[in-house]
C-alpha cells in the first residue's frame, strides 16, 4: 500500500533567500516521518543572484502546484501526494527586510493624510447638506432662542461622530471593540487575494508561469 502525503500552500508565500525549499514554500504530513523530512529539504526553485553594485532586487514567479508535485513523484514515484491548498500561488522573494524606521515613516505620513482627507471630507459633507442651519433652526425652535454655532446638539454631534469612527473601525489604539476583524483589515486582505490572481492569471497568459513541461 502506497503512502500519502498531504500538501499545503497558501496563495502568496514569501521567501528571504535565494534558494527555496519545500519547507518554505509548504505545510506537509505523512504517517512516514521520514519522507517528509527528506522532502522538506528538497530544492524546489532558486532566484537569480542579484548583479553587483546593482542593489538587491525583489523577484516574484508565479508556480504551478503540478510541479511542485512533479518534484515529489520524481523523488518519490509510489507516493500519492493530495494538494490541500492553491493549484497555483505567487512565490515571492524579499532578499532584505525594510528598515523599521521606514516602516514607521511610512504609517506616520499616511496617518497624516488620512487625518486632513477625513477632516476635509467631513467638513465638506457638513458644509453641502447645510448641517449647522439645521442644527440652528431645530435649537431656535425648541428652546425659542438663538443658537450661537456652539450649543450642545454641535456638542453631541462631535462626540458621536468621534465614537461612531472608532465603533466602525472597529479599533482604539492596540484593543478592538470586538473580536472581529476591522474593515480596514477585511480590504487589505481582499486587496492581496485580487492581487495574487492578477500575478496568476497574467502570468498564465503571457505563458511565463513555472508549470510542469
Amino acid at each position: 500500500m502506497s503512502e500519502t502525503l498531504y500538501l499545503k500552500i497558501d496563495q502568496n508565500v514569501k521567501v528571504t533567500k535565494p534558494s527555496v525549499t519545500l519547507a518554505d514554500l509548504a505545510s506537509l504530513t505523512c504517517t512516514n516521518e521520514a519522507i517528509v523530512n527528506k522532502l522538506k529539504t528538497m530544492k524546489v526553485y532558486r532566484f537569480p543572484e542579484p548583479g553587483s553594485g546593482k542593489g538587491t532586487k525583489q523577484g516574484i514567479v508565479v508556480v504551478s502546484v503540478l510541479k511542485i508535485i512533479a518534484l515529489i513523484g520524481a523523488e518519490y514515484p509510489n507516493l500519492e501526494v493530495q494538494n490541500l491548498g492553491s493549484s497555483d500561488f505567487v512565490l515571492e522573494y524579499v532578499p532584505k527586510e525594510e528598515a523599521k524606521w521606514l516602516g514607521v515613516l511610512k504609517a506616520a505620513v499616511l496617518c497624516v493624510l488620512i487625518f486632513f482627507g477625513s477632516a476635509f471630507t467631513i467638513m465638506t459633507f457638513n458644509n453641502d447638506v447645510g448641517v449647522a442651519d439645521v442644527f440652528a433652526k431645530f435649537y431656535q425652535q425648541v428652546t425659542g432662542e438663538t443658537s450661537n454655532g456652539f450649543t450642545v446638539l454641535e456638542i453631541c454631534y462631535s462626540i458621536g461622530l468621534g465614537l461612531g469612527i472608532l465603533v466602525f473601525f472597529n479599533h482604539i489604539g492596540h484593543k478592538k471593540v470586538t473580536h472581529d476583524p476591522t474593515p480596514i483589515q477585511v480590504q487589505m486582505r481582499t486587496y492581496e487575494q485580487e492581487v495574487d490572481t492578477t500575478f496568476i492569471e497574467n502570468s498564465s497568459r503571457k505563458g511565463t508561469n513555472i508549470d510542469v513541461d
